[in-house]
């Protein structure tokens, strides 16, 4: 038996008192996804099993249960069996990598692209190579990007310069204080998953580009859901070409796991071969891979799934508007409700769970600065108007039974 450390235990006890205190202690719901029921689903709760609809899932497309990439992944475990057998540098590059880096590439109308375990991963290894590639780089960060990104831009020392959060003049003016002829990175995101905002993506890389940047788009919550193919908002904007790196992964609207990079042949390849997130992880299952690939196709194809979708998210927000509930303006998929205060926040995603067996989890510190407490809803193509109405009821009850403040945003 180990021998216990009472001073250790007790500090990370007091740590957690505080967190509960704040009220941003997080407990895990458990649930069990059932094929063929999204977006429904079981939980767990001291009570017992209870079925839930789901508001809060990244699986924004229901792909996880595809009939096509469920069956892709059977076959290919039987084939290939269950994992890579090594990192990619060893003996983990499978044909199955090399075609879908193939199929990426060319859906996102790029050279070369490069498969990670995740997006997390993804931005943390190519920005941070780039940094360490390109000597006395400087790099320009929206003021919102995810913690991957700035993982990867702080992890090697550079000057980094974070601009308002898609504040065009700000961006110029910090790109003009810089030499002219160093090495700059102006990175953002396409869809910022808190707020749902989108960028401004042709204006960001047509300024970038005079001022010679290279430019790194994060489209993790617009791939699959934005352009003709899906390939994602800078697709939709006609720029993916102003874009010289784009990064995305498959653990939201593939409803799987890993994630990618793609751009320029020598620029991924310079990654590959200097990136710690990718050079010392094991390679992504074959199962997975195969479920990428065939993700691909279906997200190709998928145009009457984004119509829905986003049929579904305006119709939300909508009603929450017309409700007088405190939805944040949002042009994307995404639809905050601003509720600000972490008790609140999760006593109202209680409330739902306990009383309209609504599943939402509630989005505290750090993901979101203190007083920004919000329920993320995430519609789907296959939540029914009815589903919709009845979780706008809901909240009006609660807004109601509670004095919450009603607040509309221009």
């Amino acid at each position: 038996m180990a021998l216990r450390s009472p001073a250790y235990r007790d500090h990370f006890a007091a740590v957690l008192q505080k967190l509960k205190d704040e009220g941003r202690y997080r407990i895990f719901a458990v649930l069990e996804r059932q094929v063929g029921r999204f977006p429904h689903a079981r939980i767990q709760t001291p009570l017992g099993p209870k079925d839930v609809t789901l508001w809060s899932s990244n699986d924004y497309l229901g792909l996880s249960q595809h009939p096509r990439i469920l069956q892709a992944m059977r076959e290919t475990l039987e084939a290939w069996g269950a994992g890579a057998g090594g990192t990619r540098n060893i003996s983990g590059t499978l044909a199955l990598h090399t075609r879908l880096e193939s199929e990426l590439a060319a859906w996102h109308g790029k050279e070369s692209a490069l498969l990670f375990t995740s997006g997390y991963t993804a931005n943390e290894g190519a920005l941070s190579s780039l940094v360490k590639l390109l000597p006395g780089c400087a790099v320009f960060s929206d003021q919102q990007n995810h913690a991957s990104m700035i993982a990867g831009i702080t992890r090697n020392h550079c000057a980094k310069y974070i601009f308002a959060h898609n504040d065009l003049e700000d961006l110029e003016r910090k790109l003009a204080s810089v030499p002219a002829d160093s090495f700059k990175i102006v990175a953002c995101e396409s869809v910022y998953s808190m707020d749902g905002t989108i960028a401004p993506l042709r204006a960001i890389g047509e300024l970038a580009k005079r001022y010679g940047a290279l430019t790194y788009l994060d489209e993790v919550h617009g791939i699959g859901l934005y352009g003709p193919t899906g390939a994602g908002v800078a697709q939709r904007e006609g720029c993916a070409d102003l874009f010289d790196l784009i990064v995305a992964n498959f653990g939201k609207s593939f409803g799987l796991m890993g994630g990618y990079v793609v751009g320029e042949t020598e620029t991924v390849d310079a990654i590959r071969s200097h990136a710690s997130s990718f050079i010392f992880t094991t390679a992504l299952p074959p199962v997975l891979a195969a479920g990428a690939l065939e993700g691909v196709r279906v997200l190709q194809e998928s145009g009457a799934l984004r119509i829905r979708l986003h049929r579904q998210a305006s119709r939300l927000r909508a009603a929450l508007l017309k409700a007088g509930l405190p939805v944040l303006p949002s042009g994307s998929h995404i639809v905050p409700l601003l509720i600000g205060g972490a008790r609140c926040c999760k006593g109202v995603a209680d409330a739902l769970l306990e009383r309209a067996n609504i599943y939402v989890q509630p989005i505290n510190f750090p993901t979101v600065a203190v007083g920004e407490e919000r329920l993320r809803l995430t519609p789907t193509p296959f939540h029914t108007d009815a589903m919709i109405d009845d979780l706008v009821e809901a909240l009006d009850t609660l807004w109601q039974e509670h004095q919450l403040p009603r607040r509309r945003f221009a």
